[in-house]
């Protein structure tokens, strides 16, 4: 039997290494949205991902794409494109906008 930890009113997650395999990363069921609980999921590698009228289900799947910047090699094109100033990279400049705005249902060909 499946044993998944139901979060609480504290805005604590187990270890990421409790996720389970099968589904690969279902982590923890429960809580909330809030700022508070979303910068601490996203700290530890953890994200919501549910559908409308169910549960929230807290996911950290292996492999993660993390980007090691140490390793990291700018292509010649890429390099163009970033010279050409068409694109602005900012880091926690609108979290609140971001986390509300993708709350909003979106629809598109898909239905989704």
């Amino acid at each position: 039997m499946i044993q998944l930890h139901q979060l609480d009113s504290s805005y604590s997650f187990p270890p990421v290494s409790k996720a389970l395999a099968d589904p690969n990363g279902l982590l923890a069921f429960g809580g909330d949205l809030s700022v508070g609980r979303l910068a601490v999921a996203y700290q530890q590698g953890i994200f919501p991902w549910f559908n409308q009228g169910e549960p929230i289900l807290w996911w950290s799947p292996t492999p993660r794409a993390v980007l090691e910047l140490n390793d990291f090699h700018c292509s010649k094109s890429l390099q163009k494109l970033i010279n050409q100033k068409r694109y602005v990279l900012t880091m926690n400049h609108a979290f609140e906008r971001v986390i509300d705005a993708c709350a909003h249902i979106r629809r598109n060909a898909t239905g989704y």
